[in-house]
């Protein structure tokens, strides 16, 4: 006779309930699906942006708990802006965005921004927090594609600002133990940053990207946002890239 074994979320590292969570880059997109998703797990999600308004129209408009501004580049605004935090059980870094430039040619404080944004980003934010960090908290950094199938259209250097994240991550999982670190790889991923980056030529692009896809569509922030909650939630997933690409890096 077969058995069904029910599996609560504790079994496999905790339910969100009551868990205080803090997201950058929260405001759209795979973060602010993630917030959502965390929300209705019965977190107390705090949302950080770097524009004010948006960051509060995000969290009003999801009923998310709270929320701040912060340039990822100034580490003054990270301080300011975790500085009334008393505990994080889970924090994610998404920050950051498209940037695009071919090395030869492309201003280098600009390329810096890649760095900037994620490395440093990380950084700043861990140096902050400290001791608000729960000692079994776990963090979600993010990379991308482009750390695995790199283009020749100007993004060298965004690549290997993934790439690094992903090594950072590892590194990170065994200095901060027995917290969890690890890093979300996203492919297409229909979001906001995708409509940005490609300006007028998105559509065009990503029809024939379809094409090519083996489930010929992109991703949703709905469906990464749910790989971060994952992350959060599963106690032995540590120092782990996890592809949330619909198998695009396979094509």
């Amino acid at each position: 006779m077969n058995q069904t074994v029910a599996i609560s979320a504790e079994a496999v590292g905790g339910s969100l309930d009551g868990k205080n969570v803090v997201i950058f880059g929260g405001t759209s997109g795979i973060g602010l699906s993630a917030a959502i998703q965390a929300k209705a797990a019965g977190a107390h999600v705090t949302v950080i942006g770097n524009d004010r308004q948006r960051a509060q129209q995000a969290a009003s408009e999801n009923g998310l708990d709270d929320w701040r501004a912060a340039d990822v580049t100034n580490p003054e605004t990270i301080t300011e802006a975790v500085s009334t935090l008393d505990r994080v059980d889970h924090l994610v870094l998404l920050a950051g965005t498209f940037v695009a430039g071919k090395v030869l040619e492309a201003d280098v404080s600009y390329l810096r921004r890649a760095f900037d944004e994620r490395i440093w980003a990380a950084i700043h934010t861990l140096r902050a927090l400290g001791d608000k960090l729960a000692p079994d908290a776990s963090i979600t950094l993010i990379s991308g594609a482009l750390a695995d199938r790199p283009n020749a259209y100007g993004v060298a250097v965004l690549g290997a600002a993934s790439a690094a994240m992903e090594a950072f991550g590892r590194g990170l999982a065994m200095e901060l133990a027995p917290r969890r670190v690890n890093t979300l790889s996203p492919g297409p991923i229909d979001t906001p940053i995708l409509s940005k980056a490609l300006g007028d030529g998105r559509d065009s692009y990503v029809a024939s990207l379809k094409q090519t896809l083996p489930l010929h569509r992109l991703g949703t922030a709905e469906e990464a946002g749910a790989a971060v909650v994952f992350l959060m939630t599963n106690g032995f997933m540590n120092g782990a890239v996890l592809n949330i690409d619909g198998g695009s890096r396979l094509v």
